[in-house]
């Protein structure tokens, strides 16, 4: 089963959520003993990889209703609204969180911060963002259980909007733990900050790497479907 399919935009997604969180690692460890300048422009960097795979994503959301229709006939509606499908919500959901996630690794590239100037243009929109990255994962979570906290794991969507959950708690738990004390001017905890994105960041790039063979499986579903449809 070939992974090498970049006609696909589904590959696409695997390939940019893998890099994002990539370049969310390898900074996150490393500034748990080093404040060197590369590391926030990593940060910086690797969120534009997510809100490019996150804006591919929900695109195809946007595109689901019409690909039953003949290529020729179809046509990108980018305002679909379609509140009753899970991967819709998921991807409306999370696209605004890493369009916040840009905003704060942008502005952490400004060293000058004042304590107040850090917690609203980096802390604020770090938490907003990891908040509605946890929304969207959990509803990613609930629309791929089949019964409530069934454990599947033969099922390798079950284990993609698993790692991807636990990914966004770990994101959640980083966004609170780097608020910058007003008293003290430090962080509640640089640890569990940097800790947590890594952690956060490791969940999302197994995911991702998941996602190519998943999407694989995907295709081949429904070329058997389309096949015994036509038949």
């Amino acid at each position: 089963m070939g992974l090498w399919r970049p006609r696909r935009a589904a590959w696409w997604i695997a390939v940019l959520f893998a890099a994002g969180s990539t370049m969310f690692l390898i900074p996150g460890l490393a500034a748990l003993g080093s404040s060197a300048d590369w590391i926030a422009v990593t940060f910086f960097c690797g969120s534009i990889c997510f809100t490019t795979a996150s804006l591919v994503q929900l695109v195809m959301a946007f595109e689901v209703p019409h690909r039953a229709r003949p290529r020729a006939e179809r046509h990108l509606r980018p305002r679909s609204w379609l509140p009753a499908r899970v991967d819709w919500v998921s991807a409306a959901v999370q696209f605004p969180g890493t369009v916040l996630f840009n905003v704060n690794t942008y502005a952490a590239l400004n060293t000058q911060l004042t304590t107040r100037q850090a917690d609203v243009r980096v802390w604020a929109p770090d938490l907003i963002g990891s908040a509605f990255f946890l929304v969207s994962s959990v509803v990613a979570f609930a629309g791929a259980e089949k019964s409530s906290l069934s454990w599947r794991p033969r099922d390798l969507d079950w284990w993609i909007t698993g790692l991807n959950l636990v990914g966004s708690i770990a994101f959640g738990v980083s966004a609170v733990a780097a608020f910058i004390r007003p008293e003290t001017g430090s962080a509640v905890s640089d640890r569990i900050a940097n800790g947590g994105t890594a952690a956060g960041a490791l969940c999302f790039l197994i995911a991702a790497v998941l996602l190519m063979p998943e999407a694989e499986r995907r295709a081949v579903r429904q070329r058997v479907a389309a096949a015994a449809d036509s038949a």
